[in-house]
């Protein structure tokens, strides 16, 4: 699950996360991307990569092909490099997230002798208390959704009896399937030759760092290179009291202990919509506590109201806008949870809530505490860790620190799995000579809600505000996936595409997506965005009929490009 970096709550991001050795702690991160093509994810990759370094270890044949494999790579798994001399290691790598984990393998590809350091359990928040898990309820809420529209399902021709579920089967296949992508990240890590440090690690020096459990000695090693990847933590506002049981972080969600008939989901951004979902689905009543003037804050406005009107009305969810949390009480000796609201803009006592449990989703604070940062003379913005476009370092007075990286949901970037894991890819190419610069514009974002709704680039009010800055002319496109033949044989024509461009150039600066597989198709335009591809080349592009990617082959046709001028669209640059 992708992480808000929208509060719902009025009070300063702050980093008050929890001590080092909170076992809570890890890193996040998930798919990639290097200079000129995409490499997402890569969990099957790797996986597929472990099984054939271990039948040539073993000597057997295994069922699946290796993909991809080089003799390269191969070498350098058996022997982990050669460091630089004078140094244990080329790169150490603190925390053991997808960030860190794609950060490793890459290393590993270039001949590096690599170390990653976890003190909590590899795959951080992503594998553990994220992406991963939070799919496994979604595709649970997503099939009960199918099952209990009755007049979706009479359309199909279909008669299916009431459907049902069992909640502690629901929990343990999101977390059976968290342990399984865990398993195959840390079997891909040594299978590579990675080496896997168990313990709290904390910086040094430029090029040393420590690590320890608590209670026991701590070890030092030395290292050409550092990156440090180690995530962040639900973010809990003062006022806010959580006892894991009735008032909860999604960590706690996600074990899906219990089913409330009435939850609070305080905050409406990526995690509170995908759990308004799961909820709604598994029979929860649910209010939205939001402390902005409008639902999902984050969002394209016109995505935001068609999501409001297919995942928010025809739902048992109601909601509070303009309003802070100002205190939540859990639930105690027979009393309900309670939610004192005020007015987000006077501060005045608004209402007060008294509810089943209180989810809370107001986002994430960045995970920087105990690192040993004073020792590079490093100080943190609202926790966050100053880097450079290169995701190098900067200590107080603005200096890049020599030899230091930040990568994920740490220097606050951007705030996804996915965009730690191409950070840290790119810091891997810096570091053996070739100059790499991450475009952050071409990232996308995915909400898994059914419909799932995904981005690109920027919102259009954040077009026209750099068109007028900038001086240039932006218009917008957009396709229906009611007029899409595929999504019309699975009755489902719900959902909007929206292009933002550059007429003038053919620039894509923005796309959006609302309906059936939104979050598949949106990678398309965030390839384009990535290469530099002008709206009058891909337009050219062949699709597949009949499928869902046609709704982006219209999306891209539709758009009016004014031929008769330069065709340059500036290159890919760092945001």
């Amino acid at each position: 699950m992708p992480a808000s970096v929208s509060l719902s709550l009025s009070l300063p991001l702050s980093p008050a996360a929890s001590p080092r050795s909170d076992p809570s702690v890890a890193a996040s991160p998930f798919g990639a991307f290097r200079r000129f093509g995409l490499r997402f994810c890569g969990l099957r990759r790797e996986f597929l990569s472990l099984r054939s370094l271990t039948s040539e270890a073993t000597g057997r044949i295994s069922p699946y092909p290796a993909r991809g494999i080089s003799k390269k790579v191969l070498a350098a798994a058996k022997s982990n490099g050669s460091p630089t001399k004078g140094f244990d290691y080329d790169l150490v790598i603190i925390g053991a997230g997808v960030g860190g984990h794609g950060a490793a393998l890459h290393a590993v590809e270039k001949g590096l002798k690599t170390a990653i350091i976890e003190g909590d359990i590899v795959g951080g928040t992503c594998v553990n208390r994220g992406c991963v898990p939070s799919k496994a309820l979604l595709a649970v809420s997503g099939r009960m959704r199918e099952l209990q529209d009755e007049h979706h399902l009479k359309a199909l021709g279909l008669q299916v009896a009431s459907a049902g579920y069992d909640r502690q089967s629901v929990a343990d296949h999101a977390n059976n399937l968290a342990s399984k992508i865990r398993s195959n990240l840390t079997n891909s890590m040594k299978a590579l030759g990675v080496d896997i440090l168990t313990g709290v690690g904390t910086v040094v020096g430029s090029q040393r760092v420590k690590y320890g459990k608590v209670g026991f000695p701590d070890t030092e090693v030395t290292a050409r290179n550092i990156i440090i990847a180690t995530g962040s933590v639900p973010f809990v506002p003062n006022g806010i009291e959580v006892d894991g049981k009735t008032v909860f972080t999604s960590d706690h969600a996600l074990k899906l202990e219990w089913v409330p008939d009435w939850i609070a989901i305080v905050g409406s951004g990526y995690i509170g919509l995908e759990f308004s979902d799961v909820y709604t689905a598994l029979g929860s009543e649910v209010t939205f506590v939001e402390a902005l003037d409008q639902l999902m804050p984050g969002f394209d406005p016109e995505i935001g109201k068609l999501a409001q009107r297919i995942l928010i009305n025809p739902r048992k969810i109601d909601y509070h806008t303009s309003v802070f949390a100002k205190k939540i009480t859990p639930a105690k000796d027979g009393k309900p949870v309670r939610i004192e609201l005020i007015d987000a803009k006077t501060k005045e006592p608004k209402d007060t809530l008294e509810v089943d449990a209180a989810l809370i989703a107001t986002g994430r604070a960045p995970f920087t505490k105990g690192l040993g940062l004073e020792n590079i003379m490093v100080t943190t913005v609202r926790g966050f860790i100053p880097v450079d476009e290169h995701m190098q370092v900067m200590d107080a007075d603005g200096n890049l620190v020599p030899h230091i990286y930040c990568i994920g949901d740490a220097n606050g970037k951007l705030m996804l799995a996915h965009a730690a894991s191409a950070q840290g890819i790119s810091v891997v190419e810096q570091i053996c000579g070739n100059n790499n610069v991450l475009n952050h514009l071409s990232i996308p974002a995915a909400c898994f809600t059914h419909p799932e709704i995904s981005m690109v680039g920027l919102t259009e009010p954040q077009a026209r505000e750099k068109s007028e800055k900038d001086g240039f002319e932006i218009r917008v496109a957009k396709t229906s996936f009611k007029a899409n033949t595929k999504a019309l044989a699975e009755n489902e024509g719900e959902g909007l595409a929206k292009l933002i461009y550059r007429p003038d150039t053919g620039e894509i600066l923005g796309v959006h997506i609302l309906g059936l597989h939104a979050a598949d198709l949106i990678h398309e335009a965030s390839n384009a965005i990535a290469l530099g591809t002008r709206i009058q080349d891909i337009r050219f592009a062949v699709h597949a009929h009949p499928t869902l990617s046609e709704v982006l082959d219209e999306l891209f046709k539709s758009a009016k490009v004014n031929m008769g001028t330069s065709p340059s669209v500036s290159e890919p640059v760092a945001v």
